[in-house]
């Protein structure tokens, strides 16, 4: 199953555009900062991600706060004609500070 959860900000976002179709796109790149336990150690992740999403998603994230964290939800696939991944955004939310910085 190709299914992911990310917790990032925004850190560029494309003005909406149209695809030939006439579907709503917008491309935005995605960066992400945390700390994992991995064999028993903690080690700080960063990624920094393209991502896309289309109609009316796509006019919804198109006014999202840039570095204001979000929680996307989507797939990944290769980019068209290359070897690097785009996460394609199928839903977000909101993301407040209590669940990035728990007391």
């Amino acid at each position: 199953m190709n299914h992911v959860e990310l917790t990032a900000c925004i850190a560029e976002a494309s003005p909406l555009r149209y695809t030939p179709a006439g579907i709503p796109a917008t491309n935005f790149v995605l960066d992400h900062e945390s700390e994992i336990t991995e064999a028993g150690s903690a080690r700080q992740v960063k990624v920094t991600m393209k991502a896309v999403a289309f109609g009316t998603l796509a006019e919804q994230t198109s006014r999202l706060t840039l570095s204001k964290p979000f929680r996307f939800t989507g797939f990944l696939v290769n980019a068209r004609g290359s070897k690097s991944v785009v996460f394609h955004i199928q839903a977000f939310q909101p993301v407040s500070d209590q669940v990035l910085n728990p007391l």
